[in-house]
């Protein structure tokens, strides 16, 4: 009858252990596990001790192979290695840079077609920059200056200083040579897209025909 009682003791010692694992694990579910994996709080608990600050959501990205660009090649950057760098390049830098100022721009860039926005910059002068496009939207974009040239020939020499596919960028552009400076945006898509360009530094407004 002893080894019964004990038998049965220890059944509902085991029972009473397996609830009480239960209702430990419940909890820490519902307190911790559920506010900082899922972002879910029933209970207020997550907000309560911070564990709702540990929950990261997951941001949808699309994978930039599926979008099915060209790939940019270094025979895509810049002019032609037929295209002679003008002498004017090696021109001396002046004493005194454009006056500083600062613009916000909005560029609309009509559906499958490019278009190129410039500013002139003087040698040495410092720009900083940045554009994104509103929607989100990824456009082809080069980066480049042209030289200042007094007869410029038709196929006018230009270096690229970044060339890509994207929805944003920023930097700072300090020109190695005077004249025209700016960036060359192709729209891949069926509708307009906007474009706004913020610009500070030492530069005048340009405008390419």
């Amino acid at each position: 009858m002893k080894t019964d009682k004990q038998s049965l003791l220890s059944k509902r010692q085991l029972v009473k252990s397996i609830v009480l694992a239960f209702v430990i694990g419940a909890g820490v579910l519902l307190i911790a596990v559920l506010p900082a994996e899922y972002g879910v709080d029933p209970l207020g608990t997550g907000k309560l001790f911070g564990f709702d600050k540990l929950y990261q959501k997951e941001i949808k990205t699309t994978s930039l192979s599926s979008l099915n660009f060209k790939k940019i090649k270094l025979n895509d950057v810049g002019s032609d290695i037929s295209v002679l760098k003008p002498m004017e390049a090696n021109n001396p830098p002046p004493e005194k840079q454009l006056p500083e100022r600062s613009d916000s721009l909005k560029i609309i860039v009509p559906a499958k077609k490019g278009i190129e926005y410039k500013v002139r910059i003087l040698k040495f002068g410092s720009v900083k920059y940045e554009w994104f496009t509103v929607n989100n939207d990824i456009v082809f974009t080069d980066f480049h200056g042209e030289v200042k040239q007094e007869n410029p020939p038709e196929n006018v020499f230009y270096e690229s200083y970044t060339v890509a596919y994207s929805n944003n960028m920023g930097g700072t552009l300090t020109a190695p040579f005077e004249g025209k400076h700016g960036w060359y945006f192709k729209n891949l898509k069926d509708k307009d897209v906007v474009i706004t360009l913020k610009l500070k530094g030492a530069y005048e407004l340009f405008k390419s025909k």
